[in-house]
């Protein structure tokens, strides 16, 4: 018998390479970051800062606590200006940044008050050329920071009781959390002391330090369900027990980016006591589980789809909690808008008031002008959220026509245009060093170009415009999803542009955009586009059809 060929020889099938879950496969380290954060906690880098690089200068930074530690404190170095999105693909990351930073300040649960509000208004004046960005994680951020103004900068925050720390990184970043928490007339839990618990007593200790990318969690214990819970990689909404009464539903594994994936009820009733346990253990989980040899694949939710969430709950209760959780109902889809824009009854008769920015951008003046003009009517307690609003609580109902008055003077309304109350975008060629395109310039050009040639709509329209493929701006779960790229226009030439996602969705059957294949849009042609597919839609919509209904229905030229 002939003996096989080397090239009919099977060959011995390759052994699987680690995927770097500290309790399978060890703890050695797998790449660069990983060995940057075992050899030195990423928290370590902001003594150095005080003590040596405000001291010395930019250039005296080293390059690992430039990049990843810094993003511990809250730091991430900004793009050069003047460089156009040709470059992001060309060039590297110390290339293409500059020597100024982007600080990003945590509002846990979206908590500020007026006077902490007005210091950061002060240090956007004083440091950040007056920039200043509400964000969808509740957060504000600056930009134009100098490393040797940190100090100064991180004394002022910290006489307001407010913090820079685990901003950014591989870390639990801010908490998301309803912000009419504790007020709301409809609330079904207020989730605050959860969240108190965990900010307070968990999130400075060490062991939530060395994640294996960063962590994003949510608690709402209201029936808008005011937290994306579906793209979170933990999430607590609100649900009434038929036994146990109030408590919250949970849901694990939620997130975009390149690899969209929703987040899946763990089929659980929390009490509002059990919250930080559960919280505390899901990301013990992670931090034992999670994938860390390649960064694209290490977040939550590549571990939930792995494992399927019956397995998640049962390594959940056998192995870190040690008991079982009680079986639970699903909290009922909310099916109007989740945000909070206008003027609202609270439980105890007074009101609040919701204004939004447009696409979040506001200056540091506008920020101590708003301060001011709350303390004028008696308000002191302010809220961030999820859709970039502010909110203004405890106003008495005497006073709540002035205030919306002396808000409209800074340029804050509470009966905005559809187009206005829904758009949104990521912070784009401007500042963010993955950008390919600009967006929160054309954001604010697009809602002023639909507001005059189109007025506005009777049905709530969301607008996402973002800067690359990362979906910080929720580009796969608006109704028209906008992703920057460079495209080629009639001419031949490379100019900025939009790939174009339509019917995407939270809440009723949460999907992904539909993508329109070949499909691009670039940016001169961007109003005109948004235009013809939202005129489509009024022309050929049935009574009562939201716009994401419409696109599932539409012919494809109706879309183009």
């Amino acid at each position: 018998m002939t003996p096989p060929t080397t090239a009919t020889k099977k060959r011995p099938p390759r052994a699987k390479k680690p995927d770097g879950q500290w309790l399978v496969d060890g703890t050695d380290p797998l790449n660069d970051d990983e060995r940057i954060k075992q050899e030195d906690p990423g928290l370590s880098c902001k003594q150095r800062i005080i003590e040596l690089y405000s001291q010395q200068g930019f250039d005296s930074i080293s390059a690992e606590d430039l990049a990843p530690r810094f993003k511990w404190v809250g730091l991430y170095t900004q793009r050069k200006q003047n460089l156009g999105g040709e470059f992001t693909s060309s060039m590297t990351n110390a290339e293409l940044q500059d020597k100024y930073f982007m600080l990003r300040v945590r509002f846990d649960g979206g908590v500020v008050s007026t006077e902490q509000l007005r210091v950061v208004g002060e240090i956007s004046a004083e440091y950040a050329r007056g920039t200043a960005d509400f964000t969808d994680r509740q957060n504000i951020q600056l930009h134009w920071i100098r490393i040797e103004d940190m100090p100064a900068i991180w004394d002022k925050l910290d006489n307001a009781g407010l913090s820079t720390l685990l901003g950014c990184g591989d870390v639990p970043r801010v908490i998301l959390g309803s912000p009419v928490a504790g007020i709301a007339a409809d609330e079904i839990i207020d989730g605050t002391p959860a969240i108190q618990d965990l900010v307070d007593n968990w999130l400075e200790r060490e062991e939530f330090h060395n994640l294996p990318r960063k962590f994003k969690s949510a608690i709402s214990g209201s029936p808008r369900q005011d937290v994306t819970h579906e793209i979170q990689d933990l999430a607590f909404i609100g649900v009434n027990h038929p036994e146990h009464g109030p408590g919250f539903d949970v849901y694990v594994g939620g997130g975009l980016s390149t690899n969209p994936m929703l987040a899946q009820r763990l089929g659980v009733w929390v009490s509002l006591e059990q919250v930080p346990e559960v919280w505390v253990n899901t990301v013990r989980v992670f931090r034992d589980y999670g994938y860390r040899r390649l960064r694209n694949r290490a977040r939550l939710k590549f571990l939930v789809a792995a494992w399927g969430v019956e397995k998640f709950r049962q390594i959940l209760e056998e192995d870190y909690l040690g008991y079982k959780l009680a079986d639970g109902p699903a909290a009922p889809v909310n099916p109007g808008n989740r945000d909070h824009i206008g003027v609202h009854k609270q439980k105890d008769g007074r009101f609040y008031v919701g204004v939004k920015p447009t696409v979040g951008h506001a200056t540091g003046e506008q920020l101590i002008a708003i301060a001011d003009a709350a303390e004028r009517h008696n308000v002191s307690r302010l809220r961030t959220t999820v859709d970039k609003e502010l909110l203004f609580l405890d106003v008495e109902e005497s006073q709540v026509e002035p205030l919306s008055g002396a808000l409209e003077e800074v340029g804050l309304y509470t009966k905005p245009s559809e187009f206005r109350r829904g758009v949104i975008s990521c912070t784009g060629l401007e500042f963010c060093k993955l950008a390919l395109v600009t967006t929160k310039a054309r954001a604010i050009e697009l809602v002023d170009d639909l507001e005059q040639r189109l007025g506005d709509l009777d049905v709530p329209l969301r607008i996402s415009l973002n800067g690359c493929p990362n979906s910080c701006a929720r580009t796969q779960v608006a109704d028209i999803g906008l992703k920057g790229q460079l495209v080629t226009d009639d001419e031949g030439n490379k100019v900025e542009g939009f790939q174009v996602h339509l019917g995407g969705a939270l809440g009723f059957d949460p999907d992904f955009g539909r993508k329109l294949r070949g499909h691009k849009v670039t940016s001169k042609e961007l109003g005109d586009y948004v235009v013809r597919v939202v005129g489509k839609y009024k022309e050929q919509r049935a009574e009562g059809e939201h716009f994401r209904e419409w696109v599932l229905r539409a012919a494809e030229e109706d879309l183009q």
